[in-house]
């Protein structure tokens, strides 16, 4: 299976008045084609500072990223990100909202038109798109916010707490709306939760951060008996309470 990202012995330190802080040390991991990886840590181990890293907000201090997605398609975008609000504008309609990073990047196409009104009839939008943000529900905005992400095209999509900001049913609602949207869309992922459930039954494989200075304590691979793995489905799977007592266990064991 190809490799879509390397993160090899990657450092990274805030510099600060009181002095320098490190937020990761050697951290190493890859991330494979179609692949959804899961990062878990105590609060501060530098989960969403990794991701700032990999879409390169951040200069690493030491240690390198590769990033596998080349292609010969100019309207294709590497990287994805999706953060923890959505971030539509009010004063701008659902599709216009869509719209936006392909008008900053001039990347608005005819065949970027079709790809959206495909996404929005696809994914339940379509009745919405000259609404406002305020008129959808949150599960809604979510869904508008990643067809926005898709239209760029990214191979590679970070995700740092997407659904946080919704309450529990919606969550595991939008949890699996965007899972079913991604495999469809044969897109790689990295997920930053704090939310174990989440990470077993959205990932492929799961890493385990330290305290700060963040590194991997352990990377946990999981194999759940389904013929079809969903997010709703996998939190019924036989082998789940296992994962999650592991996880826990690991996030909570005394240094």
């Amino acid at each position: 299976m190809n490799k879509v990202l390397e993160i090899s012995k990657l450092d990274f330190s805030y510099h600060t008045l009181s002095g320098e802080t490190k937020a990761v040390e050697n951290l190493s991991f890859d991330v494979y084609e179609n692949e959804f990886l899961g990062i878990i840590g105590p609060s501060g181990s530098g989960k969403s500072t990794i991701l700032s890293l990999i879409f390169g907000l951040l200069t690493p201090t030491a240690g390198q990223i590769r990033v596998h997605t080349a292609t010969t398609n100019a309207n294709e975008t590497a990287l994805g990100y999706m953060l923890q609000k959505d971030h539509l504008f009010e004063w701008r309609s659902v599709y216009k909202n869509i719209t936006l990073g392909l008008e900053i990047r001039h990347q608005m196409s005819e065949a970027k038109k079709v790809l959206i009104d495909k996404m929005l009839t696809d994914y339940g939008l379509d009745a919405f798109k000259n609404a406002k943000p305020s008129q959808l529900s949150g599960g809604m905005r979510q869904r508008a916010a990643l067809i926005r992400t898709l239209a760029l095209e990214p191979k590679l999509l970070l995700l740092d707490e997407p659904f946080s900001a919704l309450d529990s049913q919606t969550r595991l609602s939008v949890s699996e709306d965007i899972y079913g949207i991604l495999r469809r869309e044969n897109k790689s992922a990295v997920l930053v939760t704090h939310d174990i459930s989440e990470a077993i039954s959205f990932c492929d494989r799961v890493i385990v951060l330290t305290k700060r200075p963040g590194t991997i304590k352990k990377l946990v691979p999981i194999h759940l008996t389904l013929k079809e793995k969903t997010p709703l489905k996998a939190r019924n799977a036989p082998e789940f309470r296992n994962y999650f007592n592991e996880l826990w266990g690991e996030l909570h064991e005394e240094k």
